[in-house]
């Protein structure tokens, strides 16, 4: 008998997804386990396998098209049975009736112009301007005294002057007022018509992007941000990385010094370490810091669990496998769930400050920038150093502004000596 498949809730926060590859087409047989189809949720591209035996008989999404979840994806049968009756009545039963994709089809938009048009030819003007001329039937101009006194002090010719008065006799305000202009003048403008196309490309939204638009516009538009900024002196810990380094099998990055030394600044301040509830706020006594990695499609943050519990050199290699699969949409959701503090980094580009919006429910993300080398004071006297600006947005209904401030005091001690984090 055959069997409806249909789109798979893969994440607890899955509303639609995308068939990004068919792997079986129709006509195949099916074993238990086989994988059907690569699926894109909202946060990765994941295997969809099957969990019945035999010929795929229908499929109702082709390659890059996205449905609801539960939206009638596939039917696995027994060859040659007839399916009709079931698709008819599984479309009858969805809501809004039937999904014939060939009745849904939206209207075709208007053609472009075959070819755009021709630049024409330079345009030549000639425009004669005839000066204005108020005068009687004997020829006699028709001025007031004090319009003629005016004129005269102002050398202006009266035949080259509209009267405003009655019978267009020219009074003192026509005078005054008066702008020259050339008379019989000719002007000759030669200038080309541009025409173009104007253009633009359009690509459809995916299910990532339209997850991270969502949720960061709830996130700035309910917590109620603000921003705490402090740099810190980087000089010792350059010199204390290369030491690091030089150890056997050990490699450490500067964001893995901070996010080594976020988590032990959370396990002194839990506040920090906190989520707010609209019933209740939970103050989380293990530490999951998330870190922010930009992919094609915006930006994912996979987890490092039990953060504060690890070294600096797991650390890095977590962040580094996990970002690597993140950019192939290989991550599980699982492992972007669960975070209780976030750190995201654009040092590596440049940036030397900047502000995050909070990966809610929790209740701090950090922003670190990039190392600059400038004069700095130093036991009075101005030398070059290494500094680096950090900015942490807190929601302040969990974190109040002293709580936030002496977060950022224990983080720079930690950053600012890595040795002690090393134990």
């Amino acid at each position: 008998m055959a069997e409806i498949i249909t789109m798979p809730r893969l994440s607890d926060t899955m509303t639609d997804g995308v068939v990004a590859q068919w792997l079986k087409k129709v006509g195949d047989k099916i074993s238990e386990g086989d994988i059907l189809a690569e699926i894109e949720t909202d946060k990765a591209t994941m295997e969809f396998e099957s969990f019945s035996e035999g010929t795929l008989l229908y499929i109702g999404l082709k390659d890059g098209e996205s449905a609801p979840v539960d939206s009638l994806l596939a039917i696995i049968g027994e060859e040659g049975e007839d399916i009709d009756a079931i698709i008819k009545e599984f479309k009858a039963a969805a809501p809004g009736g039937s999904k014939d994709p060939e009745k849904a089809k939206a209207p075709e938009a208007p053609k472009a112009p075959e070819k755009a048009a021709e630049i024409a030819e330079p345009v030549k003007v000639t425009e004669t301007v005839q000066a204005p001329v108020t005068a009687n039937a004997s020829g006699r101009v028709i001025a007031s005294p004090l319009a003629k006194k005016i004129a005269k002090e102002k050398g202006i010719n009266l035949n080259t002057v509209s009267g405003t008065g009655e019978g267009g006799r020219i009074v003192k305000s026509d005078v005054e007022n008066y702008v020259p202009a050339a008379v019989s003048a000719v002007a000759t403008v030669s200038a080309p018509i541009v025409s173009g196309t104007e253009s633009f490309e359009e690509t459809p939204n995916s299910q990532m992007r339209k997850t991270i638009a969502r949720r960061l516009a709830e996130s700035k538009f309910t917590a109620p941000h603000y921003y705490l900024m402090l740099e810190i002196n980087m000089d010792n810990a350059i010199k204390s990385r290369k030491l690091i380094n030089e150890l056997p099998d050990t490699k450490v990055s500067f964001n893995d010094i901070v996010v080594k030394a976020s988590a032990m600044a959370l396990k002194k301040h839990p506040k920090v370490n906190s989520q707010w509830f609209d019933d209740r706020t939970r103050i989380n006594h293990h530490v999951n810091v998330g870190v922010a990695v930009a992919v094609e499609d915006g930006l994912v943050v996979p987890v490092i669990r039990f953060t504060d519990q690890k070294s600096m050199t797991q650390i890095g290699a977590e962040v580094k496998d996990m970002a690597g699969r993140a950019k192939t949409k290989k991550l599980t959701p699982a492992e972007m769930e669960g975070s209780t503090f976030t750190v995201s980094n654009l040092g590596m580009f440049g940036i030397s400050e900047f502000t995050s919006i909070i990966n809610q429910p929790n209740s701090a993300i950090l922003s670190v920038g990039a190392i600059i080398e400038k004069p700095v004071v130093k036991n009075g006297q101005i030398v070059v150093g290494n500094t680096m600006k950090v900015t942490l947005a807190c929601d302040h209904r969990t974190v109040d502004g002293a709580t936030g401030a002496a977060f950022l005091q224990t983080l720079k001690q930690f950053i600012e000596n890595p040795v002690t984090m090393l134990a």
